[in-house]
């Protein structure tokens, strides 16, 4: 539980600032391998928040599916895989939901180091938001 009201879109906003340099040197490699297959270059996240989207524009990578004040959805599709994520907050509970579908070996492939590691990024993501609110607090 969140001790205070966020939105979606501020707990995105919280979740992808200062990154720092284990997740750029991340990115770097992944986009370096990555698109010796095809597959396009992300860079990473920004880390400028944003005071509001809609549906159709680009928040970082990410297609914005659905915004609203509870839930932002998010797509990333290509021809080795598609990526979607819900970010939603209910009574200060924060979730986020991701479903990946993938097209072919390599989507597959790739598909087996990130999809573990993935995890243990969104639950740092998780407890990074919620210090960050907890001193918000204070």
């Amino acid at each position: 539980m969140l001790p205070t009201d966020v939105t979606a879109l501020e707990a995105w906003n919280i979740v992808t600032a200062e990154r720092g340099w284990p997740m750029q040197l991340a990115f770097r490699i992944r986009d370096g391998i990555s698109s010796l297959f095809g597959v396009k270059r992300i860079g990473g996240f920004s880390g400028t928040p944003q005071n509001a989207v809609q549906a159709g524009e680009r928040l970082d990578f990410f297609l914005v599916e659905h915004s609203a004040p509870d839930r932002l959805v998010l797509t990333e599709r290509d021809r080795h895989l598609d990526v979607m994520i819900c970010l939603s907050v209910s009574d200060r509970v924060f979730t986020i939901t991701s479903s990946v579908i993938t097209h072919n070996t390599f989507g597959r492939l790739y598909m087996l180091p990130v999809g573990p590691v993935h995890k243990l990024i969104v639950n740092n993501d998780l407890r990074r938001l919620k210090r960050r609110l907890d001193a918000l607090q204070k």
